[in-house]
């Protein structure tokens, strides 16, 4: 990714194919009134919920699916990506009407258990480059969804450069069971090339090994903390913001949610609009539709928030220019 100064405004919804959103009215009923169909949703990472969860349960309502009487909820959130393989066997072994991942690893590990159940994918990074899909266009399979987790993450060292210029040496954290975490470094290390700024790289996978990872810093190593792992942001967001917070360390984050519990900053994709874009793959799936060929949605409206608390309590004075550029605010 290159560096070039972005201009901080919403983007526009990409849709990959605008006839993905041609559906029936949302008072239409669904294909088979006397069915309750059983949908499955899996998330790993147990001290938060996904961003999406409850747009996209709040529209699968307005589509006219109640719960309790044509639609069982089926919600599971689980501490890791084996919990989540026990959990997608016992939807397969029941037949559930249809899987939602909203990371990869529930995703992964759906793929994996079946073939015939329908998945859409929610929050996730790159469907086609992880192998569940054919391409964007026809994804080939029986996996389909909204894509809205872009590769943001050099823009973010961007930010933290710009907010501190003094900034010198940034800790990132990785998981090297993580498919896409080379991909992450590799564009970080590009960015952090280019800013003069050094990187200590450091595998956590547990929330042991992120403890770990803080416990060893020398005071003033490094300056600000990063995650170039989506499962590792998943896994233990929560501790990796108590420990930045204990340390004096600002985080730069991939979703909102972070800057609310005390990142400094993050520049990413307003990840509730995905739930409402799910809703409408659940509802056409189960009318009949099949996921093969319903082309994946991309979602690019880009959010900058800040915490202008948090940079008064480190003693980080935002400058002006990047304060305008905040699409949110916290005080």
């Amino acid at each position: 990714m290159g560096l070039r100064l972005a201009v901080f405004r919403r983007m526009s919804v990409i849709i990959s194919v605008s006839t993905l959103l041609v559906l029936p009215p949302p008072y239409a009923p669904a294909q088979d009134l006397t069915k309750v169909w059983h949908i499955g949703l899996c998330h790993v990472g147990i001290d938060h919920e996904p961003p999406a969860l409850h747009t996209l349960h709040q529209a699968l309502n307005d589509l006219g699916y109640e719960d309790g009487k044509n639609l069982r909820f089926d919600w599971r959130n689980q501490p890791d990506q084996a919990a989540a393989a026990a959990t997608i066997k016992e939807w397969v072994t029941a037949s559930v009407d249809l899987i939602v991942g909203f990371e990869d690893q529930c995703v992964r590990e759906a793929k994996a258990a079946t073939s015939d159940i329908p998945i859409v994918f929610v929050h996730i990074y790159d469907p086609q480059a992880a192998g569940y899909i054919k391409s964007l266009a026809w994804p080939g399979g029986n996996l389909t969804g909204p894509v809205s987790n872009l590769s943001l993450i050099a823009k973010r060292l961007e930010l933290l450069k710009q907010i501190d210029p003094d900034l010198q040496r940034v800790l990132v954290l990785f998981d090297r069971d993580d498919p896409y975490a080379p991909r992450e470094l590799a564009l970080v290390r590009e960015a952090a090339a280019v800013l003069a700024v050094e990187l200590i790289e450091r595998d956590a996978k547990t929330a042991a090994d992120v403890q770990r990872v803080f416990a060893g810093l020398e005071s003033g190593e490094v300056g600000a903390v990063i995650v170039a792992s989506p499962d590792l942001q998943t896994n233990h967001p929560r501790l990796i913001i108590d420990l930045s917070e204990n340390a004096r360390l600002p985080v730069a984050a991939h979703r909102k949610g972070w800057v609310e519990w005390g990142a400094l900053l993050s520049y990413a994709p307003d990840l509730a609009l995905a739930g409402p874009v799910a809703a409408q793959y659940i509802d056409k799936i189960l009318r009949g539709a099949n996921p093969a060929e319903l082309p994946v949605e991309e979602l690019s409206e880009i959010v900058f928030t800040l915490n202008v608390r948090r940079a008064r309590e480190l003693g980080l004075t935002i400058p002006p220019a990047v304060l305008l550029r905040a699409d949110e605010v916290i005080e």
